[in-house]
């Protein structure tokens, strides 16, 4: 649609659009709205919709995912949680441990990350595990650990839904919901947090490819949730080296393909502490829209992950690293 075009408008060409038997679906940009022509079976003829007041331009996507590709809104979409801003050239962090254990363990990781700068504070209460008889979380009571973490703190927490039936509970106490990376193509569950008034953070699945990752953001996008936050964590190759392989090239093709932020999580790509810090680093000088960083207060204790959790000290000083490098390539 042109810039400035009213909601009479718009209206217009969603009734237009959707007298043809297609299903309308906006998206709010910066400067201007577009509409995509969603479950049509074949081409759509433009000129149907071309000399429509207020549209601007009429564009084919020729992607498989339409809601989500550059071609459909070219411009970078930003989501916006508490202080933090993901798509608008800010490197906002996403710090704490990876399960949520006893409330004095979250309130002092997340004041400790939070006075070196983090903007939302992480922490799992649904944990899944590889081995059924691994430590699985806390449940509600970790919701509610959380809950008080942002009370305390003021800073919004990110945890992840496992599944459709307990979606609701995360919902009602996260600020930002994850997908983990054995639910990518769980359908749905996307298709559920597509229908949430909650920002949604995806991360990448084992072995998926980068068309097969949006596609699942497409799936969320779909449902009418435009607030999707793309996450890399490693994907699985032949290396012993590390727990995954970070594939910080997925960033720029991501940014070509999409306008959905996308942030890095080096923590669960390593598995290993002495590895998170320059990767981190990597991710601020490749123009990253976030990192998400394990943090513990006593990592050899920790119930989960604690061999790739950074020592509070160490997030210190990790962020003055990520911070100094963002501000160079932001010049």
């Amino acid at each position: 649609m042109k810039k400035g075009t009213d909601d009479k408008n718009i209206k217009n060409v969603i009734e237009a659009i959707e007298k043809r038997g297609y299903t309308a679906r906006p998206i709010p940009g910066g400067d201007r709205v577009s509409i995509g022509i969603l479950h049509n079976a074949g081409s759509v003829d433009r000129a149907h919709f071309s000399g429509l007041s207020g549209v601007k331009e009429v564009i084919p996507v020729t992607k498989p995912y339409k809601l989500v590709s550059r071609e459909f809104k070219q411009e970078n979409t930003h989501v916006r949680v508490g202080d933090a801003v993901f798509g608008n050239a800010s490197l906002p962090v996403i710090a704490g441990p990876c399960a949520v254990e006893n409330e004095t363990q979250i309130l002092a990781i997340a004041e400790s990350v939070r006075k070196a700068g983090a903007k939302l504070f992480r922490g799992g209460a649904f944990k899944p595990r590889t081995s059924p008889y691994s430590f699985q979380g806390l449940g509600e009571k970790g919701l509610q650990l959380l809950a008080k973490v942002r009370q305390e703190t003021g800073l919004p927490v990110v945890t992840e839904a496992m599944d459709v039936e307990n979606f609701a509970l995360v919902e009602e106490y996260a600020d930002i919901v994850q997908i983990g990376t054995r639910n990518m193509q769980n359908f749905s569950l996307l298709k559920r947090a597509g229908q949430s008034r909650r920002p949604v953070l995806l991360k990448r699945g084992l072995s998926a490819t980068l068309q097969e990752w949006l596609m699942a953001a497409e799936y969320i996008m779909e449902e009418g949730n435009s607030n999707i936050i793309l996450c890399e964590r490693g994907i699985r190759t032949f290396v012993r080296h590390s727990r995954n392989t970070l594939d910080l090239s997925v960033v720029p093709a991501a940014k070509k393909e999409t306008h959905l932020p996308i942030i890095v999580d080096p923590s669960h790509a390593a598995g290993i502490r002495d590895q998170v810090m320059p990767l981190a680093c990597a991710c601020a000088a490749l123009g990253a829209d976030g990192v998400m960083v394990e943090v513990h207060n006593n990592p050899e204790e920790a119930l989960s992950d604690g061999a790739q959790s950074l020592y509070p000290d160490q997030f210190s000083s990790l962020m003055s690293k990520m911070n100094a490098i963002h501000a160079i390539i932001k010049e």
